[in-house]
């Protein structure tokens, strides 16, 4: 879905996240970031996505990885997935979608037959240096750090 490749620079964003601090690819210069989108907090594979890699946050730490979440959540609703859940990275609240189309994971697709637009699940992780290291297309959401740390 996505017209980013490896090797390309991250585009830059800004965006609110859970907790209405700003967030920028800035703040992560230095380290490796895990971004990942995802359709809709609080839905069975979202929360399994999300609860994998929180199962797995100590291991992302110890090599150096940061991790984001990003969907068209409100705040509110991210909050209260952190919550329910023991998340203990932040999430985006793109409501706007500027994060979400900077990368281009909005778009067309299918679900039981119908078609609607939404967010494509895409993980990219990024280099310390902000360039995309790697994308994650076919997200496996209950073993999803395996895929990214290998």
């Amino acid at each position: 879905m996505t017209s980013l490749k490896i090797g390309d620079n991250a585009p830059q964003f800004e965006a609110k996240d859970n907790a209405g601090n700003i967030v920028k690819l800035s703040d992560y210069v230095g380290k490796k970031l895990v971004l990942f989108f995802y359709p809709k907090a609080s839905t069975p594979g979202c929360t399994n996505e999300a609860c994998d890699l929180r199962d797995n946050y100590q291991s992302f730490l110890a090599k150096g990885y940061a991790i984001l979440g990003a969907s068209a959540d409100s705040a509110k609703r991210q909050q209260n997935w952190i919550d329910k859940h023991g998340l203990p990275f932040p999430l985006l609240a793109d409501e706007d979608k500027v994060v979400i189309n900077a990368f281009n994971v909005w778009g067309p697709k299918k679900f039981m037959g119908k078609e609607y637009d939404g967010i494509h699940r895409t993980t990219f992780v990024i280099d310390e240096k902000g360039v995309i290291e790697d994308i994650i297309l076919k997200v496996k959401t209950k073993a999803h750090a395996a895929q990214i740390l290998g």
